[in-house]
C-alpha cells in the first residue's frame, strides 16, 4: 500500500540525493488539503563535470523506472515524467526504449541550460507551472520531484530492503589523472576516493565537495562521504584561485544571470553588512545556491559566499521566530 511504501522508505533512510538531503518519506507525505498531480523525475544533472546520476540511468535502467512505479503508487498518480538534458542522448534513447513496458511513465528531453536540475527549473521546463516563492513548495502547484539516484535507493528499499548505505559518485576534474564514478559506501573519506582516481595532482589544487559551479572547497580529505555528495571535483591553475575581488562596478551581471529574478549584488552586500532583517525581505530564501551570479561577477566579489552566509542566519531567525511563536501559544 502506499502507507507501507512510505514506511519502507523513512525506515531505510531514503533521502533527496541531487544535494538537498531532504527525506523522501516526507515528501511522500502529501499535506491535507493538498493533492500531488504529477511525478517529475530529475535526471538533468546541470552540474559541470558531474555524471553520477547519468551512470545510475544508463547502468540501472529498469530498476529506476520500477522505482519511478513505486513512487507513483505512493503519490497515487497516474503519470511521471523523466526530465534528462539532450547532452545525455544515450541516456534518452536506452529510458526512451524501455519506459513503454511501464505505463504512464513519459521520458521528456530538455534543452541543455544551467540549472534546469533545480526543482523550481525542471518543474517550470516539464510542465510549464511556476512554483511560488517560500514557504511555497512544489506540492504548491501538484508536483512532486525525485532525482534519479533517490529513485533508484526507493526500489532498493522497497524491493530489497535495503537501507540507503552507498551511492554513485563521481571523482573527475581536468588534473585528475583517472576520472571515474565509483560505487561508495557513506563513511569513506574522500582521500580514498581520489587515490582510486590517481591521487590529488601535484601543484596548487583546489578539492570541492560537488561540482565547479555548487561545490564547497573542502579543508579536510578525511573528510567522509555523506548521503549528498554527488562528486568530488578537483580544480588546478586558474581555476584553483580566487580572483581578486575589485569594487562592484553596477554592470547588473549578476541580476541578469539570476534564474529567481533576485539582486544578489545587494544581497551579498547586506549579509557583509549583517542587515538580516532587510536580506529576508529581499528573498534571499529564494536562493538556490547556483553560482552564477558569482560566476559572472567581473569584479570577482564572492557574492554566492555572503548570500549563503545570510541565508544560514535569516534561517536562524525565522526558526527562532517560529519558537518564539509557538512558545506564547
Amino acid at each position: 500500500s502506499p502507507q507501507e511504501i512510505v514506511a519502507k522508505v523513512g525506515a531505510a533512510g531514503v533521502v533527496g540525493m541531487g544535494g538537498a538531503t531532504f527525506p523522501t518519506q516526507v515528501k511522500l507525505s502529501v499535506p491535507d488539503g493538498r493533492k500531488a498531480e504529477f511525478l517529475i523525475i530529475n535526471g538533468v544533472e546541470c552540474e559541470p563535470y558531474l555524471t553520477s546520476d547519468h551512470r545510475v540511468m544508463l547502468e540501472r535502467s529498469e530498476e529506476l523506472l520500477v522505482g519511478v512505479t513505486i513512487l507513483m503508487r505512493a503519490l497515487g498518480v497516474s503519470g511521471a515524467s523523466v526530465g534528462i538534458e539532450n547532452n545525455k542522448p544515450d541516456a534518452i534513447a536506452r529510458l526512451s526504449r524501455l519506459a513503454p513496458s511501464y505505463p504512464g511513465i513519459r521520458v521528456v528531453p530538455l534543452r541543455v541550460r544551467y540549472p534546469q536540475g533545480g526543482e523550481k527549473q525542471l518543474i517550470a521546463a516539464v510542465t510549464g507551472r511556476e512554483v511560488p516563492p517560500p514557504p511555497g513548495l512544489p506540492i504548491d502547484v501538484g508536483a512532486v520531484v525525485c532525482n534519479v539516484s533517490t529513485t533508484v535507493a526507493v526500489y532498493d528499499a522497497v524491493q530489497k530492503n535495503k537501507p540507503l548505505i552507498e551511492r554513485v559518485v563521481t571523482v573527475t576534474g581536468r588534473q585528475v589523472e583517472a576520472p571515474k564514478n565509483l560505487l561508495v559506501r557513506f563513511g569513506t573519506p574522500v582521500a580514498v576516493l581520489l587515490e582510486a582516481a590517481g591521487g590529488v595532482p601535484a601543484g596548487d589544487v583546489k578539492v570541492l565537495n560537488g561540482g565547479p559551479m555548487m561545490g564547497r572547497a573542502m579543508s579536510n580529505l578525511a573528510s567522509p562521504v555523506v548521503k549528498g555528495c554527488s562528486g568530488i571535483t578537483v580544480l588546478g591553475g586558474a581555476a584553483a584561485l580566487r580572483g581578486r575581488e575589485s569594487s562592484c562596478i553596477k554592470c547588473a551581471k549578476c541580476v541578469s544571470a539570476c534564474p529567481m529574478g533576485l539582486e544578489p549584488y545587494l544581497m551579498a552586500k547586506l549579509s557583509r553588512r549583517k542587515l538580516w532583517e532587510r536580506l529576508e525581505a529581499e528573498w534571499v530564501t529564494n536562493c538556490i545556491e547556483c553560482g552564477c551570479c558569482q560566476f559572472t561577477c567581473p569584479a570577482d566579489i564572492p557574492l554566492l559566499d555572503f548570500i549563503r552566509m545570510g541565508k544560514q542566519e535569516v534561517g536562524a531567525l525565522i526558526r527562532a521566530r517560529a519558537a518564539a511563536h509557538a512558545t506564547k501559544k
